[in-house]
């Protein structure tokens, strides 16, 4: 199991590196420095991968336990696809921006 010591020490190479915790959960260490919480899982046969947040925003324990949550559901990418994808549909786009823009100017 990963320690918070390490995580610390981890060293920048010249390659991308993975440091194993426990059950599919890794820090993803890059070669510009930066520590990215990741988690290998398999979905019919298929090797995946979720983004669990970067390190030191998302620690040790909180990673864990995101990863604990995320292993209950049968294909944790597509749920949180799902779920970014509901959210950005209360977000206004360019072209429904213009459009309400054209109506108003029209308007006037």
């Amino acid at each position: 199991m990963l320690t918070i010591q390490e995580i610390k020490n981890a060293k920048v190479g010249d390659k991308s590196r993975k440091l194993y915790d426990r059950d599919g959960l890794y820090l993803f260490v890059t070669p510009t420095g930066g520590k990215l919480w990741r988690g290998k899982y398999r979905v019919n046969g298929r090797e995946k991968t979720l983004s669990l947040g970067p390190y030191p925003k998302v620690g040790l324990a909180e990673a864990r336990e995101k990863w604990q949550d995320a292993r209950k559901l049968d294909d944790p990418s597509a749920a949180k696809q799902a779920e970014k994808q509901a959210s950005d549909s209360t977000t206004p786009t360019f072209p429904a921006v213009r459009r309400f823009s054209q109506h108003t100017i029209e308007l006037n």
